[in-house]
């Protein structure tokens, strides 16, 4: 085999060896949008309940009820685990007495 064989032989393997890596670098239009709206979403956390005794899931329905509570006691908005015990414990107390017939997600 001539020299100039062997060099375009080995630079059409290189090319399809790395081609399929090539296509992986890039996120197909579906990925991208869904992890736009990933990025957009509060994500959800598991949140302690002291009265009951059993974890919640803080999810877009938690935060709803939660700000709810707020609004009632006149409060600014502040995150969930920036208030203290009696006040996280006043909030578990208040819910239970408001809740739903279609409860939060629970684990």
């Amino acid at each position: 085999m001539h020299r100039g064989d062997r060099y375009l032989a080995s630079l059409f393997l290189s090319a399809s060896l790395m081609a399929p890596l090539g296509a992986q670098a890039f996120a197909a239009p579906q990925e991208d949008r869904d992890h736009e709206r990933h990025e957009q979403e509060k994500p959800e956390h598991r949140v302690y309940d002291p009265v009951n005794r059993q974890y919640h899931n803080w999810n877009q329905g938690e935060e709803q009820t939660y700000r709810q509570w707020l609004d009632e006691r006149h409060e600014g908005y502040r995150n969930y685990e920036q208030l203290n015990k009696d006040q996280q414990r006043a909030y578990w107390n208040w819910r239970h007495k408001h809740e739903r017939h279609d409860e939060h997600d629970r684990h």
